[in-house]
């Protein structure tokens, strides 16, 4: 949800986080970058639309990776790495969309999952096959996932390569569902669910350890074992309004070795980026995306990282967010190599 918030009262905000009476909180310093790039803006023009993005990186020629956007009012958008717009599939209302590689009716398939909108009652997600040469998605089917209004949504695989969704429900249910590709369409049964006490979206699964990090946007970020017999959640980050300022948005996952690396969160109530430290939970540091070339990101929904090679402009990852407020009124994403991300917020 859009938490916005106005040049004037960004300014308050920082003289407030100077001050230093009792019980005043003050803010985390933050870095300052600039986006590479940045993509055509969706189709709905000068709403709240652009939401979340996923990321498809082409190990055969890195260069023409694919970025997946969803319009929330439209549809899903792929784009090229230089921000163009490569094809759109006109589906309504749609809002979070994350992808895995699966194998279906024996085929190497790109997957894309998107939470589904247009039936407020009824939650579901529909399912998408990503031509990697056309950039084309294909529908391949629309899953009814539970009662209430389809929020977050996020993918995970399992160490046998068993596939799930997890539905982020607007009320605050966390439903996970099971996925199965034994025909030449995929199922999917709700396997077990949960119930936050305020409303969700982010999520990400960390597919190496089993945890599916979520977003309580006024509360903060929890994290499930999902290795454990019980799917009940342990706390991994307050809102403070230090470091992370609410809404809690998006959520991404830079990993590296076997359990390490940083989740990274969208601070939206402050235009900012926060990185935690996935084997310890510790904070990390913080930045935010400011004018340069490119215009900077504000009231950010969604992000994406995926690391790797993405070509000379990106040699070791690429992070994506949502713009909410970008230069010209209509919504888009920008680009950011992962190597000025991890070169700056590194002790």
């Amino acid at each position: 949800m859009k938490n916005i918030i106005s040049p004037l009262l960004l300014g308050s905000l920082a003289l407030a986080g100077c001050a230093t009476p009792s019980g005043t909180v003050t803010a985390a310093p933050t870095l300052e970058l600039t986006a590479d790039a940045e993509t055509v803006p969706v189709g709905t023009v000068n709403r709240d639309a652009a939401d979340d993005p996923a990321i498809w990186r082409n190990a055969d020629d890195p260069a023409n990776s694919l970025i997946i956007g969803t319009d929330k009012r439209a549809g899903l958008y792929v784009y090229g790495l230089d921000g163009s717009k490569k094809s759109f599939l006109p589906e309504g209302e749609l809002n979070n969309v994350d992808l895995r590689e699966v194998m279906i009716g024996g085929e190497k398939t790109v997957l894309v999952g998107a939470s589904i909108r247009n039936d407020r009652a009824n939650a579901h997600i529909g399912l998408y096959r990503l031509d990697p040469e056309s950039a084309e998605l294909t529908l391949l089917g629309k899953y009814p996932v539970g009662p209430g209004e389809a929020y977050g949504f996020c993918f995970g695989q399992d160490s046998g390569g068993e596939t799930f969704a997890y539905m982020i429900e607007k009320s605050g249910f966390v439903r996970e569902i099971t996925l199965s590709f034994e025909g030449s369409t995929p199922s999917a049964t709700i396997t077990r669910e949960y119930k936050l006490a305020t409303q969700p979206e982010g999520c990400v699964v960390d597919d190496r350890t089993g945890r599916l990090y979520v977003g309580e946007e006024n509360s903060g970020i929890w994290l499930f074992d999902l290795n454990a017999d019980n799917f009940e959640p342990q706390r991994f980050a307050n809102i403070n309004g230090k470091e992370l300022v609410a809404d809690v948005e998006g959520l991404a996952l830079a990993p590296t070795g076997e359990t390490g690396g940083y989740l990274v969160a969208s601070s939206q109530g402050d235009n900012a980026y926060v990185l935690y430290d996935l084997t310890t939970g510790a904070y990390v540091n913080r930045f935010r995306l400011v004018d340069g070339t490119i215009d900077g990101t504000s009231e950010t929904d969604g992000i994406e990282v995926i690391l790797g090679d993405f070509g000379p402009d990106y040699p070791e990852g690429l992070m994506v967010m949502q713009d909410g407020a970008n230069e010209g009124g209509t919504q888009n994403f920008k680009l950011v190599s992962w190597a000025k991300i991890k070169a700056a917020v590194t002790p």
